[in-house]
């Protein structure tokens, strides 16, 4: 299955990212083209973050972590990252077993606390 290609990009709202809707089955050919969307959609929107909507992927193969791979890969050399949106159990286990971390939507980032964790004090000292 090829990847139509829509002329220019769609309208997007400069206060959320942009989102990126990735079909079943994603030929390896028509990767270079969602690594170029990806660019596209950072250096036209200015955001530092697409989101992948990974949802419609199906069963995992090792082809969707190539993709994802690569689009992150794509997305940090303009100075951004991809975020997951509906990722399965299935293809989360297997970006681990690979050893790939990616943000995935709806859980907190790496560097920020959970919402409700306090920070560790000295003992005796109040909490914040």
């Amino acid at each position: 299955m090829s990847r139509a290609h829509s002329p220019g990009l769609p309208h997007v709202d400069p206060t959320t990212p942009p989102v990126l809707t990735l079909p079943t089955p994603v030929a390896r050919a028509d990767v270079p083209g969602w690594c170029d969307t990806v660019r596209a959609l950072l250096r036209a929107t200015g955001a530092r973050v697409v989101v992948c909507d990974v949802g419609g992927l199906g069963q995992p193969g090792l082809g969707d972590v190539d993709l994802l791979a690569r689009l992150q890969l794509t997305a940090r050399r303009d100075g951004g990252r991809i975020r997951l949106r509906s990722p399965t159990p299935a293809l989360l286990a297997l970006l681990d077993l690979v050893g790939l971390r990616f943000e995935v939507e709806g859980q907190p980032e790496q560097r920020e606390p959970a919402l409700g964790v306090q920070e560790e004090v000295e003992p005796g000292q109040p909490p914040s």
